[in-house]
């Protein structure tokens, strides 16, 4: 990634803190020195693209999975971290996901209230079900449905421009950014249905509100469920390599960064690979050429130098 690739996801910027727009496909920062991910491309290794002036570059105010994309969090300096950490870990900080998963529920909307724990003490960052493990609560609800004949959807990683409102006085930028082609073939047919050997599935399409942070929280809730997310190759049906990209995506941030001000909310679009499932579970797409959204970008990018 360059460093105008980097600067072109930037969703959000004042002088506390950025928000950018992660790709999927790419981890926020690289592994522990045993880890394969060690000697891989990270974020977190493009934050000096993103200084704007200041001696030191952003840092993670929190995480998102590799294979996730979306709205995600960087601290500009010791101040804004602390501050940031302090909201996201006393839950104040507002998280929106949109997912497509297998099946789905019954209901429209609910909680999901499953402890979770490590599923091996050798894979730390495997979690499962555990009676006696650490709380967990997710708020799901009903977007959309679709019943489709397929077993697979191909379509290409590619982050895209988020729609945004801030009250704080910040900068909102757009992103527009392509990534990498899809590893797998695509079997779509020209009706616009995906076949595969004709077994007809159902897609739901979840809006998803973690209200606490436990990993892989959504992924392990949604596959206990009956439910698993598209794409998910651990706790899903997907195969490990070659098959469909997760599709989890993380919608929407809320921040209430400032005490006078009204909490800062961020929006990112639906990353390309997401968009055909979405629309078949009834997802109209973007409404960024509105003049709603024009004229909050021209009042608001800019304003906050630094």
């Amino acid at each position: 990634m360059t460093p105008e690739e980097m600067v072109s996801r930037l969703l959000y910027r004042d002088a506390m803190m950025l928000i950018i727009d992660k790709p999927a496909g790419m981890a926020v920062h690289r592994g522990s020195p045993n880890s394969k991910d060690r000697n891989r491309e990270s974020i977190e290794d493009h934050f000096d693209a993103l200084r704007f002036g200041l001696p030191r570059p952003p840092s993670l105010a929190h995480r998102l999975d590799r294979d996730t994309s979306g709205c995600l969090v960087l601290g500009r300096h010791r101040k804004a971290l602390a501050l940031l950490g302090k909201l996201f870990r006393n839950g104040a900080v507002g998280k929106t996901y949109w997912a497509v998963v297998e099946g789905g529920p019954d209901a429209e909307e609910g909680v999901i209230e499953f402890p979770l724990g490590r599923l091996d003490d050798k894979i730390g960052w495997w979690m499962k079900h555990d009676p006696n493990g650490q709380s967990a609560v997710t708020k799901w609800k009903v977007m959309g449905r679709a019943l489709e004949r397929q077993n697979l959807i191909a379509s290409p990683l590619e982050g895209e421009a988020g729609s945004h409102s801030d009250p704080g006085g910040g900068s909102i930028l757009n992103a527009s950014a392509s990534h990498h082609p899809p590893p797998y073939p695509s079997p779509s047919r020209g009706d616009g249905t995906v076949r595969v050997n004709g077994t007809p599935r159902q897609f739901t399409w979840l809006s998803l509100e973690p209200l606490t942070g436990r990993t892989h929280q959504l992924r392990v809730h949604c596959a206990e469920m009956g439910w698993p997310i598209f794409g998910d190759g651990i706790y899903g049906t997907a195969p490990r390599l070659g098959g469909p990209p997760l599709h989890l995506h993380a919608r929407e941030i809320v921040v209430p960064l400032y005490k006078n001000r009204e909490p800062v909310r961020v929006s990112a679009n639906v990353p390309s690979h997401m968009r055909d499932m979405l629309s078949r579970c009834g997802w109209q797409g973007e409404d960024n050429n509105s003049p709603a959204f024009e004229m909050k970008t021209r009042e608001t990018l800019g304003v906050n130098g630094d």
